[in-house]
């Protein structure tokens, strides 16, 4: 019985666990987009701002360029308000692992622990940072000039770039869906049973 038990948690869990990527803004969609690349560890600081039209961040995404044979970084982002070098520090994502190596080119998700709050029509910065491992100028965040995102652009060395350059991003929400109604019923049986059985 208590497998049975903990088979039916289990199943509530995933099913409610899985979250779906509601994006708001984004310079490209296209992984292959861009050319260019910033380096992280070189134009610090650096980034990219934006203008959410949701409330909420709960997860960016950047596309990455490695051209080093190193060992790899541990890295993270920043999310800033009012400036990128001097603002207001609001949340930092769960830092990412990536692989060292030969060259690569990488989307990858930045997922904030708790859905930070945000004001729609207000500006925002986004700041990739290096926690640990190879501090090469190898890895890079794809940029390019041909984005034209209007709500933002990228910063380098604290300052937004003269060319209209963005970095490749995206970003938004992770919606959770409720169970269903069936799943809730099997859920409440399952423990019904648990309990008479453990009373017995």
């Amino acid at each position: 019985m208590k497998i049975i038990y903990l088979l039916l948690i289990a199943m509530a869990s995933n099913a409610y666990g899985q979250g779906t990527l509601i994006y708001d803004q984004s310079s490209a969609t296209n992984p292959l987009a861009g050319g260019g690349g910033a380096p992280i560890q070189l134009d610090q600081p650096m980034g990219q701002s934006f203008t959410p039209t949701l409330s909420s961040v709960g997860f960016v995404q950047l596309n990455f360029n490695d051209l080093s044979s190193g060992l790899g970084a541990t890295v993270y982002l920043n999310l800033w308000s009012d400036s990128i070098s001097n603002g207001t520090l609001l949340a930092s994502t769960d830092p990412v692992f990536m692989p060292g190596g030969n060259y690569f080119h990488l989307v990858t998700n930045f997922m904030f622990s708790a859905s930070v709050s945000v004001t729609p029509g207000t500006t925002y910065y986004l700041q990739p940072l290096i926690q640990s491992g190879d501090a090469s100028t190898a890895l890079t965040v794809v940029d390019s000039v041909a984005f034209n995102y209007s709500g933002g652009t990228f910063y380098a060395s604290g300052t937004p770039d003269p060319n209209g350059q963005d970095l490749w991003f995206r970003e938004g929400i992770i919606t959770v869906p409720e169970p269903t109604a069936s799943l809730l019923i099997l859920l409440g049986g399952g423990l019904f049973l648990f309990v008479r059985r453990a009373q017995e």
